[in-house]
């Protein structure tokens, strides 16, 4: 399996009595760390209003981490469009390439001020899931849905507060089309009107769609012959969706001849599967905290995840993510990952590691690469 690259999904987390000073301190330590021990990219996720997550905005952690970091890929994942236009993305990213050339991912997402995707309509996959397996044993829940959190007030002030008065989203597939003519230099008004992104023009980056179905990021992604990855953390019961539907749309392009996906999982790995557990204690309560629309919550030490209660309706809530979290010791874990590498047919995976611990966190994705350098 060393030859699927590993690869590195940071919300820069805040853990419960510490501060978001201190979680990008140490989420530029992991960059580092992580560097050391092989992974291939280092990602930042872009989320906004949340108590427990630093991550709003990913150019610029990725330009202070760039600065401490020497030789692995570091990007977005993703930018969120949906609050943005094409050229303030190519320029942030521009900058930062203009003084770290050649290591950057501009990952794009829908997010941000736009709807969610629909994924009730996408066509059934290919893959049979029987009684929620693909035949090769990964766990394919049922789909959840996200109505409740599309009309929660705190979700609609969020699209209030990142958008300006009366702005509207451009559509995705057309912001994509001027994002990449804006890094060509060939980019024309619908007037004929020439613009130059400087920096960002000729930018050595590469761009890549995050999507969690089978709807327009996939197609969009695919169309355009770009880079793809897939949500398994999030979305885990339409991963098999998103990455069909990317395949079966990809036309060849300037830049792939072929199909290339990334697959993420959330992970946690100790010596032992006790030790694991332990650690990763607080993702239930932390992910309840994000399907109830609360925002992500500082991640709760083991004593507190101990503490909290659970309701039936609440283990309902985050059942499809708490079951398909890899936890354990490095072999147990390396080969769930190998079951999610095989059932979509991943170019890399795309690893998201969140402990109460900062010490805890850092040996996990040391375990884990060297269990897979053994394989």
């Amino acid at each position: 399996m060393s030859g699927i690259p590993l690869a590195v999904l940071d919300l820069v987390p805040i853990s419960s009595g510490s501060t978001a000073a201190e979680a990008l301190r140490n989420s530029v330590d992991l960059a580092q760390r992580t560097e050391r021990f092989g992974y291939a990219r280092y990602w930042f996720a872009e989320h906004h209003l949340n108590p427990g997550v630093a991550g709003t905005s990913p150019a610029v952690v990725l330009a202070l981490t760039a600065s401490a970091t020497s030789t692995i890929r570091l990007g977005s994942g993703a930018v969120q469009l949906g609050h943005r236009t094409a050229l303030s993305t190519v320029e942030e990213f521009g900058l930062i390439d203009a003084l770290h050339p050649g290591r950057l991912d501009l990952g794009l997402g829908r997010s941000g001020g736009r709807p969610t995707e629909r994924t009730g309509d996408a066509p059934p996959t290919t893959t049979p899931v029987i009684d929620g397996r693909t035949p090769n044993g990964l766990r394919i829940p049922p789909k959840f849905s996200f109505q409740r959190q599309l009309g929660s007030p705190r979700i609609a002030l969020q699209r209030r507060l990142l958008q300006q008065p009366g702005a509207e989203a451009q559509d995705y597939g057309e912001q994509i089309d001027d994002i990449l003519a804006l890094l060509r230099g060939d980019y024309r008004s619908a007037e004929g009107v020439e613009a130059h992104a400087i920096p960002g023009e000729g930018a050595d980056v590469q761009v890549w769609i995050l999507g969690s179905s089978g709807g327009r990021s996939a197609q969009v992604a695919g169309r355009g012959g770009l880079r793809f990855a897939a949500n398994y953390h999030v979305s885990p019961a339409t991963v098999l969706e998103a990455t069909e539907a990317y395949r079966a749309a990809f036309q060849p392009s300037d830049v792939l001849d072929k199909p290339y996906v990334s697959v993420s999982a959330d992970v946690v790995v100790a010596e032992d599967d006790a030790t694991a557990l332990e650690h990763a204690a607080g993702y239930g309560p932390w992910v309840r905290s994000i399907r109830t629309a609360e925002g992500a919550i500082p991640f709760p030490s083991p004593e507190q995840a101990r503490a909290h209660l659970w309701s039936d309706a609440d283990r309902e809530l985050v059942a499809d993510r708490v079951d398909t979290q890899f936890v354990g010791s490095p072999a147990r874990v390396a080969d769930q990952l190998a079951q999610l590498q095989a059932a979509t047919g991943a170019d890399e995976l795309l690893i998201t590691t969140i402990t109460h611990r900062h010490a805890d966190r850092v040996r996990s994705y040391e375990l884990l690469a060297e269990e897979w350098r053994r394989r």
